[in-house]
């Protein structure tokens, strides 16, 4: 069996509000085997952001580990955690996050220069996301231009150009309403099956976790997993 992509062992992190201190995360251990589609669910402050940008590199824990492909993100320097997010992770927000004086094939261009990779081929790479994305005569148009769900599959497009290992979306159809964020997930679904990307994905919406391989709900500062059986 080969090991698993991600792994995060007794993950601890607390805010202090006032003089009160919460607990956010209180021991959370997790393993993310490669090309696992997984939602993780909870009620609102619960943590779900908090232990998704923990894994991500994003957010150092009090204590615990994250390894990724065997490393650990928070033993390395700025520099290799930077370099380890660029090409290996993709992020997608529920804000869209967009340059707004840039195309959205400039957008999507964006992650792969500044991580310094060949420009050979990458207008054709971009606008091949985006055209498998339903914006094929979109390419030219500023954000102001686009829609709400438009914008998001521009993002979308950006979090895949450089080929990542994983996906992290949080709240990714937060901004959209029920059918666009509906199709948007159909949309991301098959991308990353398609391209057998492991995908974590943060959301409120109970019925889109029954999506995945595996739901897991953060509660009380605890994680807890469960197999879907539905799941494509």
């Amino acid at each position: 069996m080969s090991s698993p992509l991600l792994v995060a062992r007794d993950l601890q992190q607390s805010f202090t509000i006032g003089r009160r201190r919460i607990e956010v995360l209180r021991g959370i251990s997790i393993d993310v085997a490669a090309s696992e589609v997984s939602f993780l669910v909870g009620a609102s402050g619960a943590g779900k952001t908090t232990l998704l940008y923990t894994l991500a590199g994003l957010e150092r824990p009090e204590s615990g580990e994250v390894l990724f492909e065997g490393r650990n993100i928070y033993n390395l320097g700025g520099r290799d955690q930077a370099r380890i997010r660029n090409e290996h992770m993709g992020f997608i927000f529920q804000g869209y996050h967009l340059l707004p004086e840039l195309t959205a094939l400039e957008n999507v261009r964006l992650p792969a220069m500044m991580g310094g990779a060949s420009t050979e081929n990458l207008d054709e790479r971009a606008a091949s996301l985006l055209n498998d994305l339903q914006l094929g005569d979109r390419l030219h148009h500023l954000p102001a231009e686009l829609s709400g769900g438009e914008q998001q599959r521009v993002a979308i497009a950006r979090a895949l150009v450089n080929d990542p290992d994983i996906l992290f979306a949080d709240e990714p159809t937060g901004n959209l309403d029920s059918k666009t964020g509906a199709a948007i997930i159909e949309l991301l679904l098959a991308l990353v099956r398609d391209r057998r990307k492991t995908l974590l994905v943060v959301t409120h919406d109970q019925s889109l976790a029954e999506r995945g391989d595996r739901k897991l709900e953060i509660r009380d500062g605890m994680l807890t997993s469960h197999s879907n059986s539905t799941a494509p």
